[in-house]
């Protein structure tokens, strides 16, 4: 079974800075890569996305703060995380798909505290 490996996360301060960083399979085809972020009681959510020609999204709630980006050199998707909120906090996971089949990283979690 594929699946997606993940670094990163941990323990920041509101405002502060986290890089989540995920290493993508070599053997299996992909088109599309993202960050999914889970809190307690809500459903998992997609908050960036890019493809393979580096076309990337955002949902409002990480709009001008968060930056996915490919690291081809490296073969990883990565999620620079700026000016951290409270409501920032959940367990992202790291998605990878192409057509129907989708790879799921194991989560990492993200914690943002005074």
């Amino acid at each position: 079974q594929v699946q997606l490996v993940e670094s990163g996360g941990g323990l920041a301060q509101p405002g502060g800075s986290l890089r989540l960083s995920c290493e993508l399979p070599r053997d299996v085809q992909i088109y599309g890569m993202g960050w999914y972020r889970q809190t307690p009681g809500i459903k998992r959510d997609l908050i960036a996305s890019i493809n393979v020609i580096d076309a990337a999204s955002y949902a409002d709630s990480v709009k001008g703060r968060f930056t996915i980006s490919r690291d081809k050199t490296k073969n990883t998707v990565d999620l620079q995380m700026n000016n951290l909120k409270l409501e920032d906090t959940g367990v992202y996971y790291c998605s990878a798909w192409f057509r129907q089949t989708t790879y799921w990283g194991q989560g990492t979690q993200v914690t943002v505290s005074a």
